[in-house]
């Protein structure tokens, strides 16, 4: 199963899981899905993340915030998400792309990662399933 973050053009977001990201296509093409808010139809897929967890640990192994349960309440500050973030991923670069979908593949040793995707290489990497999500953290090059 596949959880992926909806919104429909009144800006209503809610859940919906799937058997794959091609169960989501087939449904929205065959026009089974809507708004439970609304009941609009135009409904488009939101950016979503995953935590992965290798095998024997436990969700408390796994980084958080101090303030998750804030962050929930969209109460945190921004730039204790960043450095969050920043000191409890790796940092892969342009080979985002590549090492997301090789994780996903368990070709790689699951781990979190961070890097930069263009919008293109983002869809395909959602249309496969890998759980990833853009963050508002530029490159260091554009920090002022």
């Amino acid at each position: 199963m596949i959880v992926f973050e909806l919104i429909c053009p009144d800006q209503h977001r809610f859940e919906g899981w799937f058997a794959s990201a091609e169960d989501f296509d087939s449904q929205k093409t065959r026009g089974l899905l809507s708004c439970p808010s609304c009941g609009k139809a135009s409904i488009e897929k939101l950016l979503t993340a995953k935590i992965g967890r290798g095998e024997g640990a436990s969700s408390s192994d796994l980084p958080v915030p101090a303030a998750a349960g804030a962050m929930a309440q969209g109460q945190i500050n921004l730039h204790e998400l960043i450095e969050h973030v920043l000191k409890n991923t790796e940092n892969v670069g342009e080979r985002f792309a590549a090492m997301a979908r090789a994780i996903h593949k368990e070709e790689e040793p699951s781990r979190a990662i961070r890097g930069t995707a263009t919008r293109k290489e983002t869809e395909k990497l959602l249309d496969e399933g890998v759980p990833i999500m853009p963050l508002p953290i530029p490159p260091k090059s554009d920090w002022h």
